[in-house]
């Protein structure tokens, strides 16, 4: 798997995250909802569009290191 295939495998995943969580948030309206979306998914979502940013970088390096190899 390459590391552009795990960074979208990992954006959809966020993608289909996202979208049952606003499938469910209506339905769940407590102090722990509010907690989950704060403490959980917050951190969550902000931790994966940094790892999708990291991947892109890792990208370019491995490119670069195979255009260098040949």
């Amino acid at each position: 798997m390459s590391v552009q295939d795990g960074k979208s495998l990992l954006n959809k995943a966020l993608k289909d995250l996202m979208f049952r969580w606003s499938d469910a948030k209506p339905n769940w309206k407590d102090i722990m909802a509010q907690n989950f979306e704060k403490n959980r998914l917050g951190p969550l979502e902000m931790d994966l569009r940094a790892a999708s940013g990291a991947m892109d970088n890792m990208a370019a390096v491995l490119s670069k290191v195979r255009r260098d190899c040949e």
